[in-house]
């Protein structure tokens, strides 16, 4: 799947994600109509995260908020009530988001060294899609309170999870050679955070997303001892 493909299959999932919410909290949400309110949902996250990146969560004021999305201060506590509240919501898209699509683009009857590359190249596909999100999650979640900071620390070993099933099920059918699968899993996950945590550096040697991710499965493979036969 090239990145192309991907985005547009991501752009789907971020509305289901967004319906998702709207659908779990009608009770709260004062909008009714759920076209209006997933286009604003969306068009709040994106806005709070770019505020987020340049400023900092805790920084970012509900009015700044407001002039950046073009809603009213009135518009924005059709939504939520609170920056906790927001917060949560974004959080959890974020988690849905990467939790569906890696659910949906692995296939777990496939072949281990067939699921290690499409959940690598899934990954940095979707941290490419949704860089202010990871960047977000990544650099604050010391800022957050315990049981924020407990959900964030939970998503990133979830996904690390998926990373050691697949080493450990390459390694039984002696596809993989892996003498620790969790740490070969954690330095997988560094390799992936760099991408999005340091964003910039890729930007200014001109590599692209897929250029990474051809890279990635590369060094990886060859460090697992791939075994082709």
């Amino acid at each position: 799947m090239t990145f192309e493909e991907f985005r547009q299959m991501a752009t789907i999932s971020m509305e289901e994600i967004c319906s998702e919410i709207f659908a779990e909290n009608q009770a709260s949400i004062k909008i009714k109509k759920e076209a209006v309110a997933v286009k604003n949902l969306a068009n709040i996250f994106n806005t709070a995260l770019r505020l987020s990146n340049e400023k900092g969560f805790q920084s970012m004021s509900l009015r700044d908020l407001s002039r950046a999305s073009g809603l009213s201060m009135g518009a924005l506590y059709s939504y939520f009530t609170s920056k906790e509240e927001l917060l949560e919501m974004i959080q959890n898209q974020g988690r849905r988001l990467t939790r569906t699509v890696l659910t949906r683009q692995i296939d777990v009857n496939a072949e281990p060294d067939v699921m290690l590359r499409t959940a690598i190249r899934t990954h940095l596909y979707l941290t490419e899609i949704m860089q202010k999100w990871f960047y977000f999650s990544y650099m604050e979640t010391k800022n957050l309170d315990k049981p924020q900071q407990k959900k964030s620390i939970d998503s990133e070993l979830e996904t690390e999870q998926v990373f050691i099933d697949i080493l450990d099920a390459g390694s039984r059918k002696k596809v993989f050679h892996v003498e620790n699968s969790v740490l070969a899993a954690s330095v997988i996950k560094s390799m992936l955070q760099d991408w999005y945590v340091k964003r910039w550096k890729y930007a200014r040697r001109q590599v692209s997303v897929e250029e990474y991710a051809e890279f990635v499965i590369g060094f990886i493979e060859s460090a697992l001892q791939i075994n082709r036969a």
